[in-house]
């Protein structure tokens, strides 16, 4: 992870997606930029939670991990998202391991100076707010996805969003070896059943087995079979 302390990128991101008036000043001079490559991690399960992070651009996946020793992935996130707002607010340590799927950048506030300049700052309480609600929301939809549909909408929705990340143009269409042992857990069935339907997807054209990875060779079509939800 590279840590800088670009005041004129800051100021951009914050603008972008209307921050401003979310983080007081007096906070904003305690901000940092991170910028993550793909595999880096953010936090890990059961870690000290010291910071809060906003996903402004790339992609994150997060997981976690059973005492077996069993991963199992929980959601991935676009801009605009929060990491650490649920250990802020409890005052917890970390619940789950967080890990960049593509080159991203995050704007990371220590919790020590949230509590100094923006505890009763009603802007941000608000903002938190709809970030927590919205997490809920998602999960209870996630929920119903994987009880209401069948496996292959669910591989369809999982294929497309590992793939096609913005500023990643090599890796689009592409989806890695692990990223497929993933896919059972988080849409809940079995390796075995994954395989057929990978079969089926491979019959009718829409990926292909390389070497090292599935190529996806007809976007659209997946996206007409997830119709259209994605895990994100």
């Amino acid at each position: 992870m590279r840590v800088t302390q670009d005041r004129e990128e800051q100021n951009h991101y914050l603008q972008a997606y209307q921050l401003e008036t979310v983080f007081p000043e007096e906070l904003q001079a305690h901000m940092t930029l991170c910028y993550l490559e793909r595999g880096e991690l953010i936090c890990s399960q059961g870690a000290s939670a010291d910071t809060l992070y906003v996903l402004v651009s790339g992609k994150l996946k997060i997981f976690t991990n059973s005492q077996e020793g069993k991963t199992l992935i929980l959601s991935f996130k676009t801009p605009l998202e929060v990491i650490g707002d649920i250990e802020y607010v409890r005052e917890m340590e970390t619940m789950n391991t967080v890990e960049a799927v593509a080159p991203s950048v995050l704007l990371a506030v220590p919790f020590r100076f949230l509590r100094k300049y923006a505890s009763n700052h009603a802007p941000f309480l608000h903002f938190l707010l709809e970030i927590i609600t919205k997490k809920f929301t998602v999960k209870s939809n996630d929920l119903s996805f994987n009880l209401l549909y069948p496996v292959e909408v669910r591989l369809a929705s999982y294929l497309l969003s590992v793939c096609f990340e913005d500023g990643d143009s090599s890796l689009r269409g592409q989806v890695s070896p692990a990223s497929l042992s993933d896919a059972a857990n988080l849409i809940g069935t079995s390796s075995r059943h994954v395989n057929r339907v990978l079969q089926q997807f491979r019959q009718a054209g829409l990926v292909e087995r390389e070497k090292t990875h599935l190529l996806i060779k007809d976007r659209q079509g997946l996206q007409k079979v997830a119709n259209p939800h994605l895990y994100e």
